[in-house]
């Protein structure tokens, strides 16, 4: 069974050579006629959304397999391998790397008038590509920033996320699958099947389902009245500074019982928002005021209003817990896991049936490919490894 997932890699330096680009853009523009032919627009768009498949993928058009520069590589290969072919394949690709990111939900307006895709729908492909952004960026707060997003569309609608992140301190990047069909729900844990090389104890999880009530109460926070929540982010901010196990101090007109974090030293250095000042926020408190306007229902209304992001989920998750007792997660969504397991059993065995499922695969793709027969049958050696 296919599914979304994360992936983690090393953090790569330099740039794809143009001799090697050329080539990937060559063999996955046969390979994705072959595919398309084969499983339709649809199907080639869920397989991409599976971080196992999309690591295959890469790795047979002869990018390393373990490095971050496979995700942002394969995507520009599959989006120019496609162009000029979009209409005929029925698949479009948008956004990118960088800056070219922030163009996919004018790319995807853009397709969408061409093919005449309804405006409700078009609209709905956009507000998807936005919120697995939000989601990734914001709720999942695991220490990586997000500086690749590719969206991927077909004539049907279906759609499929890869995006990726960066965190500098480790030097490691982590990858964020998405398919359309599979999200019933933006927040309550998207992120079905992960992939990693390994978790962080100090992750920042809003989407955890364990979390319903921390949720809740930031909704009924971010609704309420503006000077009231002023009062309990400037409470947090004053005894953060002493944050333990279970301490309770009560604010100064002792109507408030204030409980603090309950962590272990053993597990966190210090918490991720125990050094940081809410109440002082400029621009915090003119999210907050908005909110208090637009008075969110839902916490996916709150996550999607404008300007909303890591800080003020943070803020609220945290005065959510610290003054009114809702727990936040912690557990890092990812899980450690490998593609097809390890030839030592760590950290379990290789799945020799999903292994020899993707090497018939990709070795039926290649033989039907337009390709030379020398080519051919080198990418054939490299499958078979």
């Amino acid at each position: 069974m296919l599914s979304r997932g994360i992936a983690t890699f090393t953090l790569d330096e330099g740039r794809c050579p143009p001799w090697l680009f050329a080539r990937m853009v060559a063999l996955a523009r046969a390979m994705i006629d072959v595919m398309v032919d084969e499983m339709g627009p649809d199907e080639f768009v869920r397989r991409l959304s599976d971080p196992v498949w999309f690591q295959s993928l890469g790795t047979v058009l002869a990018f390393d397999w373990n490095a971050s520069g496979l995700t942002t590589i394969l995507t520009a290969a599959l989006k120019e391998a496609i162009r000029g072919k979009e209409r005929e394949l029925g698949i479009f690709m948008c956004g990118g790397k960088g800056k070219t990111s922030r163009k996919t939900p004018d790319e995807i307006m853009m397709w969408s008038e061409r093919v005449s895709v309804l405006p409700d729908d078009a609209r709905w492909l956009v507000y998807s590509s936005r919120m697995a952004a939000k989601v990734d960026s914001a709720l999942v707060q695991d220490g990586y920033q997000i500086y690749h997003h590719a969206f991927v569309f077909s004539k049907n609608g279906s759609w499929s996320v890869i995006q990726q992140g960066m965190d500098t301190a480790s030097q490691t990047a982590r990858r964020y699958h998405w398919h359309g069909s599979s999200v019933k729900d933006f927040i309550i844990e998207p992120h079905a099947a992960i992939v990693t090389q390994k978790t962080k104890q100090q992750t920042l999880n809003l989407t955890a389902r364990e979390g319903e009530a921390n949720r809740a109460t930031s909704v009924d926070l971010a609704g309420s009245n503006f000077a009231s929540l002023m009062r309990d982010l400037r409470l947090v901010d004053k005894h953060l500074s002493s944050l333990s196990n279970m301490v309770r101090a009560k604010s100064a007109d002792g109507e408030r019982q204030l409980t603090l974090l309950a962590l272990s030293h053993d597990e966190f250095t210090h918490h991720s928002v125990e050094r940081e000042s809410f109440s002082r926020s400029k621009y915090l408190q003119k999210i907050l005021y908005l909110l208090g306007e637009r008075k969110p229902k839902t916490y996916e209304q709150l996550v999607a209003t404008p300007g909303v992001g890591p800080k003020t989920v943070r803020a609220l998750a945290l005065v959510a817990e610290v003054v009114y007792g809702a727990p936040a997660s912690f557990r890092d969504p990812a899980r450690y896991s490998f593609a097809h397991g390890g030839k030592d059993a760590t950290p379990y065995p290789v799945d020799r049936a999903t292994y020899d499922n993707t090497i018939m695969a990709f070795r039926k793709y290649v033989r039907r490919a337009d390709l030379k027969t020398g080519e051919r049958d080198d990418i054939l050696r490299r499958i078979e490894k």
